[in-house]
C-alpha cells in the first residue's frame, strides 16, 4: 500500500490551534471526527476556511483533516483558515503570493492581555470611592 502524499499546516489565532493535513483527494473535509458542516455550523465561517482553496483552485481536489483546539469557534475557524493557507504553500510555492495578497499567511499576534494585581480585569480598575 502506498502511502499518499500529504503536507501539514499549522494555523494558530488566540489560544485556539489548528492543524490541517491535506492530501488530494475528493473534496472530504474532517474536523475532531466531525463533518465539516457539523462543527462549522454557520455559512461565513466556513466560506472563511474555504477561502484559500477557492482562490488557489478548486476545494473538490484536496481532502481536508483538520484537528483544532482551545479558544472559540470563530478563532478555530481563522486558524484553520492559516493552517490551511500554509499547507497549500508546501504544496505548491506559486501560490504564496496570491495568498499573501490576502492576508491568509498573516498570522493575528494579538492575544489576551493578562489580568493585573489591583485590577478588576486586565485593565478594568475596581471602583474608586472618595468618601
Amino acid at each position: 500500500m502506498v502511502k499518499e502524499k500529504e503536507t501539514i499546516g499549522v494555523g494558530r489565532r488566540k489560544t485556539a490551534v489548528s492543524s490541517v493535513r491535506l492530501r488530494r483527494g475528493t473534496g472530504i473535509i474532517d474536523v475532531n471526527g466531525r463533518s465539516f458542516e457539523e462543527y462549522f455550523p454557520v455559512q461565513l465561517q466556513r466560506d472563511t476556511i474555504l477561502a484559500p482553496l477557492n482562490r488557489v483552485g478548486e476545494p473538490a481536489r484536496f481532502d481536508l483533516v483538520v484537528r483544532v483546539k482551545g479558544g472559540g469557534i470563530e478563532s478555530q475557524a481563522i486558524a484553520t483558515r492559516l493552517g490551511i493557507s500554509r499547507a497549500l504553500v508546501q504544496e505548491d510555492e506559486a501560490v504564496r503570493g496570491d495568498l499573501k495578497q490576502l492576508g491568509f499567511l498573516t498570522r493575528d499576534p494579538r492575544k489576551k492581555e493578562r489580568k493585573k494585581y489591583g485590577h478588576k480585569k486586565a485593565r478594568k480598575r475596581f471602583q474608586f470611592s472618595k468618601r
